[in-house]
């Protein structure tokens, strides 16, 4: 018995199947409420979207052939013809209204906010749309390449309602066969796919194992065909192994601390009441150093919710290099008695626990007496949900647009905004930024918005991520999208 993995992932035919090794479980299997990075990585075999974005992160079509501006506020869809539902329904214009009109009303979407513009939909003919905005929308077709724009079936997701999400149907390569939570989630190839040609696996198994070294272990010895997430510190060792091949290369996202400001009574202490508290303990950080540590130096350090790669960064905002006086000057200023008592919510992966330990110890030097909560992915997103937390770390695969990466977690009552953090002038900002279509002016928006967010601090950016994709010599096709996900399509098992 290999470790980690019980025996059916042992006696699964290896000629047809996938198995991925993802880092935790994903939450629910519902693209209009999840939120886990893993639950997208397991939409990418369930559920194809209206866009899609290639390597070089160009929007190309999926379930949508094109689009086009009538007028700023007015984007018709053309839509792919001849595309099944795993119900064998069809997905038509009318599939892709009710869709949108679900992830904009189904209570606790997260998809909300995210085509908050969307006024309605009208439907043109069976494979055209038109959008009708509230407001023009920068960020809008971008964010149909992700959940947003995913399609579900209209018949199964009305007769399921509220459990849909644990038999979604979609209209993706692959159907939803079982799920064992903390175990395995199996998907079975859909043979009415539109794009039948380029799947070549008939089941994909996604396991849970957010343990490196067993993750490392699987990989090795087959048990797995493809780890998402390697750890950046087993990278050598793959790279080592004639029977393993290694994709790494950067990503869109970041790692961060959220700051619980104004989420229930765990907000009401020093920490989350003073932005001088909150500077104290990010000075007190060295990111250089966690990364040498935690990430084999393969990472970047981050002072704001964009990549350098991405048009809109703002080179002006540099990461603050460690520096105890001013921490201890800081907190003598804001007048609070020390030591002061912060309690940091971790998810159980070995990268995050290494991480939280010595950001303890680094935080301990200028007056910070941190408590480390350990938890499990869902339950970590539950604290987060229901405000029981000070601070959470985060980790946010990114999007190609900064709207993505910002609006959701800043703007007062976005579904993501877990800090409760709410400034109006942001808020006027991020409206602004998806209003507008001059990229001077965004970039502009974007300037005054991460330098407010450094001073306010609801986020401590920390760095971006990589993406490490360890897999089988035997596998090939796999495509190094720097969103992260897992395409199925081209996927397939070169047997010697």
């Amino acid at each position: 018995m290999v470790p980690g993995l019980p025996a059916l992932a042992q006696s699964i035919d290896r000629r047809d199947t996938l198995v991925v090794a993802v880092n935790e479980d994903a939450d629910v299997l519902d693209p209009t409420l999840a939120r886990s990075y893993v639950s997208r990585i397991v939409f990418a075999g369930l559920c194809d979207k209206l866009f899609d974005l290639d390597e070089t992160l160009h929007i190309v079509p999926q379930l949508a052939l094109s689009y086009r501006y009538e007028a700023p506020t007015m984007l018709i869809l053309t839509l792919r013809p001849g595309v099944l539902f795993q119900d064998g329904t069809v997905m038509d214009a009318a599939a892709v209204a009710y869709s949108l009109k679900r992830h904009l009303t189904l209570p606790g979407s997260a998809r909300r906010s995210e085509i908050s513009a969307l006024d309605h939909v009208e439907i043109i003919d069976n494979l055209t749309v038109k959008l009708v905005l509230s407001v023009p929308s920068a960020p809008f077709v971008s964010q149909l390449a992700d959940r947003a724009g995913m399609i579900v079936s209209p018949t199964a997701a009305q007769a399921e309602g509220a459990d849909f999400g644990q038999a979604p149907v979609c209209a993706g390569p692959f159907r939803f066969k079982e799920r064992v939570a903390q175990d395995h989630i199996t998907l079975d190839r859909f043979d009415g796919y539109w794009d039948a040609k380029s799947i070549h696996f008939a089941r994909v198994i996604y396991r849970p194992i957010h343990d490196s070294a067993i993750k490392l272990a699987n990989l090795q010895t087959g048990t797995v065909d493809l780890a998402e997430r390697v750890a950046a510190t087993d990278v050598a060792s793959v790279r080592a192994d004639k029977r393993l091949s290694i994709s790494v290369y950067d990503g869109l996202g970041y790692t961060a601390f959220t700051v619980n400001v104004g989420h229930g009574t765990a907000a009401d202490t020093p920490f989350g009441r003073s932005a001088l508290v909150r500077k104290a303990f990010e000075l007190s950080l060295d990111r250089d150093a966690l990364i040498k540590v935690v990430y084999n130096g393969l990472l970047t350090p981050l002072a704001q919710g964009m990549t350098a790669s991405n048009p809109f960064y703002n080179a002006d905002l540099v990461p603050p290099v460690r520096d105890l006086a001013k921490a201890k000057a800081l907190l003598a200023q804001a007048g609070v008695p020390l030591p002061v008592a912060l309690s940091l919510t971790m998810v159980n992966t070995p990268d995050q626990l290494q991480l939280a330990e010595i950001v303890q110890a680094m935080a301990a030097e200028a007056g910070f007496d941190v408590a480390i909560q350990v938890v499990e992915f869902g339950a970590g997103i539950a604290a987060e949900d229901s405000g029981s937390y000070q601070v959470a770390a985060n980790s946010w695969s990114g999007r190609v647009d900064p709207d993505g990466n910002l609006y959701t977690w800043l703007h007062t009552g976005s579904a993501l905004n877990e800090s409760h953090y709410s400034n109006r002038q942001v808020d006027t900002w991020l409206d602004a930024a998806r209003q507008t279509s001059d990229a001077a002016e965004r970039k502009a928006l974007y300037r005054k918005i991460t330098q407010q967010i450094a001073q306010d601090l609801p986020s401590i950016y920390l760095f971006n991520t990589a993406v490490i994709v360890g897999m089988n010599k035997g596998i090939d096709g796999f495509r190094p999208v720097p969103d992260g996900l897992i395409r199925l399509q081209g996927l397939q098992r070169v047997l010697p």
